[in-house]
């Protein structure tokens, strides 16, 4: 299992960019990555690389997210006002965007692959004392074959089809 805390992830909006380029007098449109994400991408690498990360994981894996936004300076205002809901009035990026984002930043650093992630769990936390940050958690993922011990004898006498029989003309089918 690996655990870590990462520096807030940009927003989606910022990590990509796109511009018009002419190839051949012809304009495309051209979508590509910005400097401000490959800065996050590589704080993110040396921040794996100094928590003990020397290889991707294998197989398959379960990720989980806490994400806490930033706190800001009138909180306790907020909180006497809104109460226990006070940190919906926080400005914090969507689950969804951060989803992307941190992925594609721990792809072949913490696993080969962001398609290995087959289970995927975010929450959205209070802001607190200690920053903005992402607090995240990869796990392999074990899978569970109900009756392995069963898997053996059927590999080795698969059971035989069924007979073809035909349907007898003249039916009302």
């Amino acid at each position: 299992m690996i655990s870590l805390t990462l520096p807030y992830p940009i927003s989606a909006n910022r990590y990509w960019a796109s511009r018009v380029v002419t190839v051949k007098g012809r304009q495309m449109p051209m979508v590509y990555v910005t400097s401000e994400a490959k800065a996050y991408i590589e704080r993110v690498g040396w921040i794996c690389k100094s928590a003990g990360i020397r290889q991707p994981l294998a197989g398959r894996l379960r990720v989980t997210v806490q994400l806490y936004p930033h706190r800001p300076q009138d909180w306790q205002a907020r909180m006497r006002k809104f109460g226990a809901n006070w940190d919906d009035t926080v400005q914090c990026m969507d689950l969804t965007n951060c989803e992307k984002v941190l992925l594609d930043a721990l792809n072949t650093i913490a696993f080969n692959d962001d398609k290995q992630v087959r289970s995927y769990v975010a929450d959205r936390m209070e802001p607190d004392e200690h920053g903005a940050r992402v607090v995240l958690r990869i796990e392999p993922l074990i899978v569970v074959q109900p009756q392995a011990d069963l898997l053996p004898a059927l590999v080795a006498a698969p059971p035989a089809p069924a007979p073809f029989t035909p349907i007898p003309e003249g039916l009302p089918f």
